[in-house]
């Protein structure tokens, strides 16, 4: 998948109307509570968190555990980096990529030719106290001015100007991007997420489906979509299609995509506490295999056991506890397949992030939104 070995994880994503894009042992514990079931699916990637929070540390931790892997960003960005706050709050960069190779290049979309673009990155920031999170989606087609970053095999890419911002990853992997996040953020990223798609969509079959309501008809072939206006019960290809659908809702552009994904964040979050899989052990296993099979992480987070404990600390989030935006942007003049950061508004979200505060409203208003907004609810 991305360039620096990991493997990739995500929504893919169609070249289409954007354009080409360059290649550049423990004892058991004690089933979790419905709460806990549901805290991790702050974004679609965390479902494999879920399952993990679940397992407990000793169920087949060695198996578990060499199937994960991981990413040193600690050693790759080195010092240059924002502050870690110490005000108990915690921000996890969550990504996405549309890479082609191994068993994603049957799913099709995209190129086939192995390269990665990040399609889907989420900041989410965990509250002081763990009981709510403000999560910000950021468009893929930013255009951004990329940071010189270096890879995670010590590769050095030059700094770029009006770069598109999926491009920080095609061009320096999982370090890139998160360099890229920090330097317009201002902000730490304590954690990074990555999910493979094709993992993805095996596990939204093996948790049974995500049942969400559409409020009118969805029909996009490029991504294998064609759904009705009512309640439906998603397998894992619909879910797929769902979450990288553009042309069949809104605007067409990848911001109306954003607000499915979000969409289908808070579905997954209401749907995990009532599949009740934790109690059936040979489904838990497998769910546990599929989810650290899909998830790369962090080296801090590089183990089953910090992934648990991980998830623990977030049991008190659900849903309802969560605030979802998109980054303040606007279509660019010179080419509508492009956004531009709304710099002021955009500045507004950092600040109260930074200082572990609620996201202002005002952060949002009059900005691009893509107009896919109430196409896709919880029943």
């Amino acid at each position: 998948m991305p360039a620096d070995s990991t493997r990739g994880p995500g929504i893919p994503g169609e070249s289409g109307d954007t354009g080409p894009r360059r290649r550049t042992k423990g004892r058991r514990r004690k089933p979790p509570t419905g709460r806990r079931r549901a805290l991790t699916a702050m974004a679609w990637t965390a479902a494999g968190i879920v399952v993990l929070g679940g397992a407990g540390a000793g169920f087949l931790y060695f198996k578990l555990n060499g199937n994960l892997r991981t990413i040193d960003i600690n050693q790759a960005l080195g010092g240059d980096r924002p502050t870690k706050t110490d005000n108990g709050s915690e921000n996890i960069l969550v990504l996405g990529s549309d890479t082609r190779a191994g068993g994603n290049k049957k799913l099709g979309g995209g190129t086939d030719d192995g390269s990665a673009r990040s399609d889907t990155a989420m900041i989410v920031h965990v509250y002081e106290g763990h009981k709510k999170a403000g999560v910000v989606s950021i468009p893929r087609d930013t255009l951004v001015d990329r940071p010189e970053c270096t890879d995670a095999k010590g590769g050095t890419h030059a700094a770029e100007h009006d770069a598109m911002f999926n491009e920080s990853y095609s061009t320096g992997g999982a370090a890139c991007a998160v360099k890229t996040v920090e330097s317009m953020t201002g902000l730490r990223m304590d954690h990074y997420l990555e999910v493979d798609f094709s993992g993805f969509q095996k596990l939204i079959d093996e948790l049974g489906g995500v049942r969400v309501t559409t409020t009118r008809d969805i029909d996009d072939p490029r991504s294998h979509l064609d759904l009705k206006a009512g309640t439906h019960t998603l397998d894992g290809q619909q879910a797929l299609g769902l979450v990288r659908t553009r042309h069949g809702v809104g605007d067409g552009s990848d911001l109306g995509r954003i607000q499915l994904q979000q969409a289908f964040v808070k579905a997954l979050a209401d749907q995990v506490k009532h599949i009740g899989v934790l109690t059936n052990p040979k489904k838990l296993y497998d769910l546990a295999d599929t989810a650290t099979r899909t998830v790369t992480a962090d080296s801090d987070l590089g183990s089953v056991n910090s992934l648990i404990a991980f998830a623990d600390g977030l049991k008190g989030i659900s849903s309802s506890r969560m605030t979802m935006v998109t980054m303040p942007v606007r279509y660019d003049p010179a080419n509508p397949n492009r956004v531009l950061v709304e710099k002021a508004k955009a500045q507004q979200i950092w600040n109260a992030l930074r200082n572990d505060k609620p996201i202002p409203r005002t952060a949002t208003e009059g900005t691009a939104t893509g107009k896919a907004k109430g196409v896709v609810s919880t029943p």
